[in-house]
């Protein structure tokens, strides 16, 4: 199975009661399952991150357009990026799962720039439409890691690693 399809295919629905760690933790574990399926052994890393802002979960864009609602969502507000993390020393381990969780401001977006940024498509794969190394986006950290905002906690791996039986 190619890796795009591993990707997607460990990707389950959120419960309807289940909390927006919780998800994440999951979602990361998921993936780290679907490694441990192929019968690699040894530390596997997996991570997966969701913006949230105003309760609205923002995945991955579909398409421009889906990009287009999410930029808007965000334009002058505050949200939350959440990573699910796993770390796990398989088969003789068991799973270690966190969350570390950031927070950002984005600037208000004019039309002119949310054009330039969707023909861009700097928003392709990434949660909530932007990623905070778009140096053109008007993204500001407010609280929490930066290296989880781009996807990979650093911080919480290092935590994680250090656990790894």
């Amino acid at each position: 199975m190619p890796p795009d399809e591993v990707v997607e295919a460990c990707q389950p629905p959120r419960g309807p009661a289940e909390s927006l760690e919780a998800f994440v933790q999951r979602l990361a574990l998921a993936k780290a399952e679907a490694v441990a399926a192929t019968g690699i052994e040894g530390t596997i890393v997996a991570c997966d991150t969701l913006s949230e802002v105003a309760g609205a979960v923002l995945g991955k864009p579909a398409d421009a357009a889906d990009a287009r609602r999410m930029l808007e969502a965000l334009s002058g507000r505050h949200h939350r990026v959440l990573t699910g993390a796993c770390v796990w020393n398989h088969p003789h381990g068991r799973p270690r799962l966190a969350v570390a969780e950031s927070l950002l401001e984005m600037a208000p977006l004019a039309e002119d720039f949310l054009a330039w940024y969707l023909t861009s498509g700097l928003w392709q794969g990434k949660a909530g439409a932007c990623g905070f190394q778009d140096e053109r986006l008007p993204l500001r950290l407010v609280a929490g890691s930066p290296s989880n905002v781009v996807g990979l906690p650093l911080e919480l791996l290092r935590e994680l690693l250090a656990e790894v039986e």
